[in-house]
């Protein structure tokens, strides 16, 4: 039985942002998914973390700047004490030190606040499932600052057992593509995309989507 199956309950899921004139009128679009009840709607981190510890919560959707307690460092504590709730940031900033900051603390989706309501929902739903979720324009800045950081990067070869349509997927995330985008290129369904990408990840060692773009870039596929 696959966890989709398995799941009979809505993602409980905490909205947080700063203004109320966001936060309120998002927690009403993502209240109309059926499968996503919102539980809370916080403030800052401070409010983030006692809406947590009430729980249960599974997803927290994430403002960065937020007074009291912004959503890095709210981030970070709850990966050291609630490592089961998953975050996904949602914010208007999309420079280096937001991003990697996020990234850093443990957030496992990365939206700007272009996103449309089925960008979050998908990204919220991938979260939940331990998959990770960037914006286009976030990949695009990983990229242009890992290749920044590091324009001749030493080779890191990849595990000999990856298969070629595997080796073909990094390459395709290395490029910054999403999972749509992949199924689109190389003709096949995302689900499929999404087999892919678990194997790549469990043979090669990646830890989440930015860790793909790094070795795609270090073994040369990017």
């Amino acid at each position: 039985m696959t966890a989709d199956v398995a799941r009979q309950q809505p993602l409980n899921v905490v909205v947080a942002d700063d203004q109320a004139a966001v936060r309120e009128p998002l927690a009403a679009v993502l209240a109309l998914a059926e499968d996503i009840e919102v539980v809370a709607a916080a403030a800052n981190g401070t409010e983030v973390l006692a809406a947590v510890a009430a729980g249960p919560v599974d997803v927290v959707l994430m403002d960065l700047r937020m007074p009291v307690m912004d959503g890095i460092e709210t981030t970070r504590r709850l990966a050291a004490h609630h490592p089961e709730v998953a975050v996904v940031v949602l914010t208007t900033f999309a420079d280096d030190d937001s991003i990697l900051g996020a990234l850093g603390a443990g957030a496992r989706g990365y939206l700007t606040k272009n996103a449309g309501r089925q960008d979050i929902t998908r990204a919220i739903r991938a979260a939940a499932a331990g998959q990770s979720v960037l914006d286009r324009e976030v990949q695009d800045r990983l990229l242009a600052t890992a290749r920044n950081k590091a324009p001749a990067p030493d080779r890191q070869p990849l595990p000999a057992d990856l298969t070629p349509r595997e080796r073909e997927v990094l390459a395709l995330i290395g490029r910054g593509l999403s999972n749509r985008g992949i199924a689109e290129q190389l003709f096949i369904s995302e689900a499929t995309v999404k087999t892919h990408i678990n194997n790549l990840f469990a043979k090669a060692g990646i830890r989440d989507r930015a860790d793909a773009v790094r070795r795609a870039m270090t073994a040369g596929l990017a």
